[in-house]
C-alpha cells in the first residue's frame, strides 16, 4: 500500500509539473511613452512585478516620438493593433498639465476603430505616469482612466498597497489609482525605492486580475492569428515573387541613404546593380525599352531595401507607399515614361499589396547622375 501510495504521490507531482510547464503565460504588454527616463524606470519596475507571477509574462514597448527616438531603441515600437493581442495593458506616461502626455494621446486617438469593433472590452488596464513635481498627477490617472473606461477595460487601482513598507521621511509619489513618481522633488534620484516598489506591486495586482480574467475566446484567437500573418505578409509576398532583396547601396556623395520625418520616409536610388550601373545611358539609344524597364525594376529593389533598413528590417511596419516619382534619362520627344514607370509600380503593389498603392509622377531628363537610366524618389509612411 505504501509503495501504491508513493507512486500515487509521484504521479500527481509530474502532472503538475508538465501541465505547468505546457501552459501558456499570459501577455501582458506594458506601454510607455518616456521622454526623460523617469517614466521607463517605472516600466521596468511593472514589468518586474508582472513577471513575479508563473503565469504571466510582462512583454516592454515603446512610443516613439521625433524628441525620444533615439532612447530605448532596444525595445519594440507599439502599433495601435498591438493592443488587441495582450490579456493586460499597463500605459505609463509623463503627466502634462494634468492630463497624459500629447505622444499617449496621440496614440489613444488612433483606437476609433478598436473601440467600435469592442476588442479591449474585458482586458484588465492600469496606469502609472511620471509626475514631475507632482501636481495634477491624480487628475492625469483620472483623465487617462476615461479613455480606458470608454473601451470597456477593467480598471486596476493601487489603493494603499506598499504604503507599509514606505520611506515616509521623503515625498513619494503614491495614490490610491496608481504608481507616480515625482521626478523633480528634492530627495535623491528618481524614482525613489519606494516609488520602484509601488510600481512593482501594481504589476503583480495586473498581473494577478489578467490570469484570472484571461480567456482565449475565438474572437482574441482569431485576432491573434490575424494579427501574426499580417505582420509576415511582406516577406511571404517577397518569398512569393521568388525576390531577394540588394545590399543597400551605399551614398556616393554627402547624403544619406534615407531620412525619416515624423512618420514619412524619404529614398532616392538609381540602378546600381553589384556595384554598377544596369543598364546606362539613354534609353532608346543606348539602352532598348526592356533593358529600361529593367533597370526601372532594379532601382525600385534598391529602394525597398534602404526601406528595409528604415524599419529596422521589419517591412510589415509599412503603412502606405504615398508617392513614387521616376525619372527618365531619355532623348528630348520620349512620351513612353509611364510604360517604364510601371515596373516600379508593379514591384510595390506586388510586394505590399493594397499598401503598396501610391501616387505617381514620371518625368523625362537629359541626364541623370552616375550615367543612370532611371532614378526613383520614393515617400513612405510607416509605424
Amino acid at each position: 500500500m505504501k509503495k501504491l501510495f508513493k507512486i500515487a504521490i509521484t504521479a500527481l507531482v509530474i502532472f503538475h509539473f508538465t501541465t505547468s510547464m505546457g501552459q501558456v503565460k499570459k501577455q501582458i504588454l506594458v506601454l510607455f511613452h518616456s521622454e526623460h527616463g523617469t517614466t521607463y524606470k517605472l516600466a521596468q519596475a511593472v514589468a518586474e512585478g508582472i513577471n513575479k507571477n508563473l503565469q504571466a509574462v510582462a512583454v516592454l514597448k515603446r512610443i516613439e516620438t521625433p524628441t525620444n527616438k533615439k532612447l530605448y531603441t532596444d525595445i519594440p515600437i507599439a502599433t495601435v493593433e498591438d493592443l488587441t493581442l495582450y490579456d493586460g495593458i499597463a500605459f505609463g506616461s509623463a503627466v502634462h498639465f494634468g492630463n497624459m502626455s500629447g505622444a499617449m494621446r496621440t496614440f489613444l486617438d488612433q483606437t476609433i476603430d478598436i473601440w467600435t469593433g469592442r476588442k479591449l472590452e474585458g482586458i484588465p488596464a492600469t496606469v502609472f505616469m511620471g509626475a514631475g513635481s507632482g501636481a495634477g498627477r491624480e487628475a492625469a490617472i483620472l483623465s487617462f482612466w476615461s479613455t480606458l473606461a470608454v473601451h470597456g477595460m477593467v480598471l486596476i487601482p493601487t489603493g494603499i498597497m506598499g504604503v507599509d513598507t514606505m520611506d515616509k521621511n521623503t515625498a513619494q509619489g503614491n495614490t490610491v489609482f496608481g504608481t507616480t513618481s515625482l521626478a523633480s522633488m528634492p530627495g535623491g534620484d528618481r524614482p525613489t525605492s519606494s516609488e520602484l516598489n509601488f510600481a512593482r506591486l501594481q504589476g503583480e495586482a495586473l498581473a494577478r486580475v489578467a490570469v484570472a480574467l484571461a480567456t482565449e475566446s475565438p474572437k482574441k484567437q482569431e485576432n491573434a492569428k490575424a494579427a501574426v500573418v499580417d505582420r509576415k505578409r511582406v516577406e511571404r509576398n517577397l518569398q512569393d515573387l521568388k525576390i531577394t532583396l540588394p545590399a543597400t547601396p551605399a551614398p556616393a556623395g554627402s547624403y544619406v541613404p534615407y531620412v525619416r520625418t515624423g512618420n514619412l520616409v524619404y529614398i532616392n536610388q538609381v540602378a546600381l546593380k553589384d556595384g554598377k550601373i544596369l543598364y546606362p545611358g539613354i534609353i532608346g539609344k543606348d539602352l532598348t525599352e526592356d533593358e529600361a524597364k529593367e533597370a526601372t525594376r532594379q532601382t525600385m529593389l534598391n529602394v525597398i531595401a534602404v526601406l528595409k533598413d528604415a524599419t529596422q528590417g521589419d517591412l510589415d511596419r509599412v503603412k502606405q507607399c504615398v508617392q513614387l516619382t521616376g525619372f527618365f534619362n531619355t532623348a528630348a520627344g520620349y512620351s513612353q515614361h509611364a510604360t517604364l514607370m510601371n515596373s516600379a509600380s508593379d514591384l510595390v503593389i506586388g510586394v505590399f499589396g493594397e499598401r503598396g498603392k501610391h501616387t505617381r509622377a514620371t518625368v523625362g531628363a537629359s541626364s541623370i547622375p552616375v550615367n543612370s537610366s532611371v532614378e526613383i524618389q520614393a515617400v513612405f509612411e510607416i509605424e
